[in-house]
């Protein structure tokens, strides 16, 4: 297995999935342009299969598996899109898929696994519970691990929504995509250095959990500890395979609180009626904050990554 892809890489995944993937649609809101200062285009990956942008590069690893190995099923931990997205690839190959989930996560998010006939598999709420239990499963059972994000065909594959956006919107000066565990950003970061490589990237990212930031000023890799944010998409720390890609391409990470991501979600909600969860918000958020380093004026490209969130549990009630 490649130890990180390149833009070949990206549009062989691109080819490979573009059957049993959305191509989604590109949206864009004069009312958020004039709020930002900035022309943007949203990719609306909260559209995509399984609700995010997870099911590319699940879909991408699931194909490549051989036969025999494919045969004895998939597994992963996760607390929600990748476990959604990884039960649903399994399905569409009539394979098995066990998904260790946090006690913590998301109920609706556990029912969207089961749904999609995975086997979830509970475990406490830490990553080293994750782990231990993830590996009892794959000794007895042979499944097969595909990690939410440090594995370089899930980076490919995530990589496909920017080369999607690049190709629909054309020249762009800068483009944005939330980072929790650094796949999407990853793949962003790796389109786009080749097919814009003069275009600005930047990450978004809560404060409350915000060991990308602090890693890129630190020039070395900080693990994520304790992160509290209402993002729950976004907890994970960053893996040995996403680091050294967002350090060589990233010009800056703009943090932002929950109070400004509830903002831009409703701002989402109501005036673009794009419905997406916390995690997508960021980017916004982001652009509308005065230290966001893009410059006025600019064509911004944006991942909305998700859009899987209880109504019975929205951050504004």
């Amino acid at each position: 297995m490649i130890d990180s892809p390149t833009i070949t890489d990206i549009e062989q995944a691109h080819a490979r999935i573009a059957d049993c993937v959305h191509r989604t649609p590109v949206i864009t809101c004069a009312m958020l342009d004039e709020m930002a200062g900035r022309s943007i285009y949203f990719k609306c990956e909260h559209l995509q299969r399984v609700g995010a942008f997870k099911f590319r590069g699940a879909s991408y690893a699931v194909s490549l598996l051989p036969q025999s190995q494919a045969a004895k099923g998939v597994c992963t931990h996760s607390s929600g899109n990748h476990a959604q997205a990884l039960a649903r690839a399994a399905r569409q190959r009539d394979i098995p898929a066990w998904i260790v989930m946090p006690t913590s996560a998301p109920e609706i998010k556990r029912r969207a696994v089961e749904g999609y006939g995975a086997t979830v598999v509970p475990c406490e709420p830490t990553l080293e519970a994750r782990e231990r239990v993830a590996g009892e499963v794959i000794d007895s059972t042979g499944a097969a691990f595909i990690h939410p994000y440090n594995d370089p065909r899930i980076i490919a594959g995530q990589g496909t929504a920017a080369l999607e956006l690049i190709e629909e919107v054309g020249a762009l000066d800068a483009v944005m995509a939330p980072i929790g565990g650094g796949g999407l950003m990853s793949g962003t970061c790796l389109a786009t250095a080749a097919r814009l490589p003069k275009a600005m990237l930047v990450g978004a990212e809560p404060a409350g959990a915000d060991d990308a930031a602090r890693s890129l000023q630190a020039g070395a890799l900080i693990e994520q500890k304790a992160p509290n944010t209402i993002c729950d998409g976004l907890l994970t720390s960053l893996g040995s395979l996403t680091w050294p890609i967002l350090r060589d391409h990233l010009a800056a990470i703009v943090t932002v609180s929950d109070d400004e991501v509830i903002k831009a979600m409703r701002l989402l909600w109501e005036r673009a009626k794009l419905l997406v969860e916390p995690s997508s918000a960021t980017v916004l958020a982001a652009l509308l904050k005065e230290t966001c380093p893009i410059p006025s004026g600019s064509r911004v490209g944006v991942i909305l990554t998700g859009g899987n969130v209880s109504l019975d549990r929205l951050p504004w009630q």
